[in-house]
């Protein structure tokens, strides 16, 4: 499971809101003759549901996060090591200007990271048990502040108003390829046939995958604006040592549930498939580090 949080849950969202107004038999993007496209029309429906499926992921996020890592919330320090990264977490925020997120612990033995939340004085930090028992306290400390500076730099909010807009250009370009081809191939005259519903579906699904990178553009640049604001918070020796022991630790790295991968860590391969890629190659990372 590959597909990213949001692109996945667009994804059904767009896919059910047509279904569902096509079982309705909602016509409101046609014309009053029922032949031709209001395109006004159809562009303003396009854009509440676009953006509403990027907002409702957005809301979401915590809830899924939670739910698909397992995170146990520190309410309390049980012990040390859960006090130090409370008040690690916690000195680190004042640092970023933004208010204590929520701390949690997921069970895994893979050194990963994340933070997600609808907002940056509403977020959720959480790192993986194996990350905790490996890496140094300047380690730990330094993709602690990566996080945060995700969280301090509105990368969530961000990620959903570009998410919005890859909504709309999707359903709206989806619709007149079905409609165009209901008319041209089908030879429907007027309303729609069973051909607009399954070319519309059809060509959702595939302008949504292609339109992925231009998500996954952005994704990769606030990586590097993330190390930058974590190097800030802490040193930008501590952010190089900690991407560079990610990356010798990599044997240990897999990837998170398909849906939190643009909020984690991944280490990035090179080929045509970086086009695709939440993350760009820790090497890349460390590099824009030791040339700012």
């Amino acid at each position: 499971m590959r597909i990213l949080l949001f692109l996945g849950t667009n994804l059904a969202v767009l896919i059910l809101v047509g279904l569902v107004f096509n079982l309705l038999g909602f016509s409101g993007v046609l014309e009053a003759n029922g032949v031709d496209l209001n395109l006004s029309a159809l562009l303003v429906f396009c854009a509440l549901f676009g953006f509403g499926g990027a907002i409702i992921s957005l809301l979401l996020s915590k809830w899924m996060a939670k739910r698909g890592t397992g995170t146990v919330i520190l309410e309390q320090a049980g012990n040390q090591d859960e006090q130090w990264l409370l008040d690690t977490v916690g000195s680190l925020a004042t640092q970023a200007g933004i208010k204590m997120p929520e701390v949690g612990i997921f069970p895994s033995e893979s050194a990963n990271a994340f933070a997600t939340g609808w907002n940056r004085n509403d977020a959720l930090v959480a790192v993986s048990s194996g990350l905790l028992q490996r890496f140094s306290p300047n380690e730990v400390r330094a993709v602690l502040a990566h996080e945060l500076g995700h969280v301090a730099n509105g990368d969530m909010v961000t990620l959903t108003l570009i998410q919005g807009v890859v909504n709309t250009f999707v359903m709206f370009a989806a619709r007149i390829i079905g409609h165009t081809i209901d008319r041209v191939v089908f030879k429907n005259e007027r309303g729609y046939g069973i051909g607009y519903f399954i070319v519309t579906i059809v060509a959702e699904i595939a302008l949504g995958f292609l339109a992925s990178m231009v998500v996954m553009k952005f994704s990769r640049w606030r990586e590097y604006r993330a190390d930058a604001a974590g190097a800030g918070l802490t040193t930008r020796q501590d952010m190089i040592a900690a991407l560079q022991r990610l990356r010798t630790d990599q044997g240990h790295i897999s990837e998170l549930p398909g849906e939190l991968t643009a909020f984690g860590i991944r280490l990035g391969k090179a080929g045509f498939a970086d086009l695709f890629r939440s993350h760009p190659s820790l090497e890349d990372r460390i590099m824009a580090l030791q040339n700012p």
